[in-house]
């Protein structure tokens, strides 16, 4: 069961928008030791949520690099997340009627302070480790930049300095899916499901890639006939729909738009120089079929971090391989933490 955090006060966003309170979600597992120096924060990827041990797979486990024998493991619910966080489906106590369409634009840097916040509220003054994947690790990069003495060892595992065009034109062909929703713009929870389910089906195709498809969703026999019924149709369908039995639209709307507006260069002059502000000791770790975050994506974190580390994990499973290869994962992820 998430614990819940509520900051009784205004909250500003990088937009100069205002939220007049925040809730923020949060699991922990394991014990905070008496030196305060076991803490591993995790940031979430897009759609996944504070229980860690929930989305990725046999990681949480005793002589796992989350051992919550060893560590105290924090994972916050970002804002604009459904899973518990201030977002669209939140009352806004202003006007006592939940945000709906007008819940603002947010960017990476404001999830960044809210878990500042929490940090804060649960006395996490430095951390050993902050890793994330995917938007967990545009989190895990602003951080660092933000606040360079909170952690001493950063995981940026299949991520980005910013949103490449490539990754835009994904995010932009999903909410189109969205807008054509029909329900869009009524004041419902359940509004823009149908195409939010549309817009999962486009995002699995940059999160798989080709290689994997064509692995994991061959037709079974050799049909005597045409078939207009594949494998692949029903694994879509399946997909869009597991989403929408679980998410809401307008959180994945504007998470979306968050995606996009990542750039960490951002106000700090070049990527290399806001690279430059890293003091942990940092492990990149990129997939070799990842076609959102391809493997030259992670160049200039190798290139302009001072003390890092990489690796390249040969999976076919796209950039949804740091889900998938948890086994390989977990051997790089030990050996840094302990080396």
């Amino acid at each position: 069961m998430s614990k819940l955090y509520r900051h009784n006060a205004p909250f500003k966003l990088e937009s100069g928008e205002v939220l007049p309170s925040l809730e923020i979600a949060y699991d922990t597992f394991g014990e905070l030791n008496e030196a305060k120096d076991n803490v591993i924060w995790v940031c979430h990827a897009l759609t996944a949520n504070s229980d860690v041990a929930d989305w990725w797979p046999h990681t949480v486990e005793q002589g796992k690099f989350l051992d919550p024998e060893r560590y105290f493991i924090v994972c916050a619910n970002f804002l604009g997340s459904h899973y518990g966080t201030t977002s669209p489906l939140t009352v806004n106590p202003a006007t006592g009627k939940k945000w709906y369409y007008d819940f603002p634009r947010i960017t990476v840097r404001d999830m960044v302070a809210c878990h500042q916040l929490l940090a804060k509220e649960l006395g996490i003054e430095r951390v050993k480790l902050l890793i994330g994947s995917s938007i967990g690790g545009f989190q895990c990069m602003e951080w660092a930049i933000m606040e360079p003495e909170f952690m001493e060892n950063l995981a940026l595992i299949a991520t980005t300095t910013y949103s490449e065009p490539w990754a835009a034109a994904f995010n932009e062909s999903q909410r189109m899916a969205i807008r054509l929703d029909p329900s869009w713009g009524e004041e419902r929870d359940d509004a823009g499901l149908d195409g939010m389910a549309v817009a999962r089906s486009i995002a699995l195709i940059s999160y798989r890639g080709g290689a994997a498809y064509n692995a994991t969703q061959q037709e079974l026999s050799n049909p005597l006939e045409a078939s207009f019924d594949r494998r692949a149709h029903s694994y879509q369908q399946y997909q869009g729909e597991k989403l929408r039995r679980r998410f809401n639209a307008l959180s994945y709307y504007r998470l979306s738009e968050a995606v996009d507006s990542h750039n960490i260069a951002r106000g700090r002059g070049t990527i290399a120089e806001a690279l430059s502000r890293i003091k942990a000791r940092t492990l990149v770790v990129a997939i070799s079929s990842d076609i959102l975050f391809p493997v030259e994506a992670h160049t200039p974190l190798r290139e302009h971090i001072a003390d890092v580390e990489y690796h390249l994990i040969e999976s076919e499973f796209g950039h949804d391989g740091f889900l998938v290869e948890h086994e390989k994962l977990n051997t790089i992820i030990q050996k840094f933490i302990n080396r």
